[in-house]
């Protein structure tokens, strides 16, 4: 082997290219990405649900059905393969840069709807999941610009775990803003007394405002266990400018999981807040891709 050679890999080598699938380079350049088709047919699922649950509703004929129940689920697990190729190929937590963040915030709404959707009997608050998820999947496939970034140095353990269990608790708080929606337009109908077919299969508002009120300390709780784990990464963590931001959405959660734990603010208020406050958050959704190394470095 030529020293030159040699020498060129000692340099990527120490440069941490090592680190990377030798690959990746041609998996994301290449015309066929099996994980981009996962993705889409995961689009196409949850499009599939809440289509069927409009014209359900439209006809007034909806009752709970597992057709809706199971393309949900099974967008949820192409979702997983996507998410797994992707982990795979770069070698490290998928959420370098917008694209994946989408993608990871989908797949963490979804996962706390199929989690508590059964026990508080909210079924249809998948149909108000599956457009939500579809337009994030839908606007990341068609303009999003999805280049992986490269890695420069080791997978750095607390800096997964902060970015993984941050954008997780982000889909708690997702999932909170649906189920205040829910609250708020159950609780016009009964005000106005303008009763329509679409009420009589919302869940009980009371059911409506305790998943809402739960979800909000879910999401906190996930996000101070993700701050938790970005402050072990020292200085270099601390004076990124995520850290401003996750503190302030940190802060503001916080002041709606107390105030409704203590009973402060009606539940009325507790669903506006929660809205409100992940509108906010998605305004500022860009700042979601300074999760990788690019913040800390």
């Amino acid at each position: 082997m030529k020293p030159g050679v040699v020498a060129e890999s000692a340099r990527r080598f120490k440069r941490g290219v090592a680190f990377a699938k030798p690959q990746a380079g041609r998996y994301f350049a290449g015309p066929f990405r099996m994980d981009r088709l996962l993705l889409a047919i995961s689009t196409f699922c949850f499009l599939l649900g809440f289509a069927y649950t409009m014209h359900a509703l439209g006809a007034r004929v909806y009752q709970a059905s597992r057709l809706n129940f199971f393309a949900i689920l099974s967008g949820f697990l192409c979702q997983t393969a996507f998410l797994y190729l992707r982990g795979e190929t770069l070698g490290r937590c998928p959420l370098t840069n917008r694209f994946e963040v989408l993608v990871f915030l989908s797949w963490s709404m979804v996962l706390f709807y199929l989690l508590i959707g059964p026990a508080y009997r909210l079924s249809l608050l998948g149909a108000f999941t599956s457009p939500l998820v579809f337009l994030f999947q839908m606007g990341a496939l068609l303009f999003v610009d999805d280049v992986p970034s490269q890695l420069k140095s080791a997978p750095n353990s607390w800096l997964e775990l902060h970015a993984a269990i941050s954008v997780v608790a982000y889909g708690a708080f997702a999932l909170a803003c649906v189920a205040g929606v829910m609250y708020l337009a159950q609780e016009r109908q009964l005000k106005t007394h303008h009763i329509r077919s679409i009420f009589y299969h919302l869940p009980p508002i009371r059911d409506l405002a305790v998943a809402n009120g739960r979800l909000i300390i879910v999401g906190f709780v996930l996000l101070t266990v993700g701050l938790g784990a970005g402050f072990k990464l020292g200085s270099m963590f601390t004076h990124s400018p995520l850290t401003a931001w996750s503190v302030g959405v940190w802060v503001l959660y916080g002041v709606i999981a107390a105030m409704g734990w203590l009973h402060r603010i009606s539940p009325r208020r507790v669903a506006w807040l929660s809205v409100a406050a992940f509108c906010g958050v998605l305004l500022t959704l860009g700042g979601l891709q300074f999760v990788t190394e690019k913040a800390v470095s």
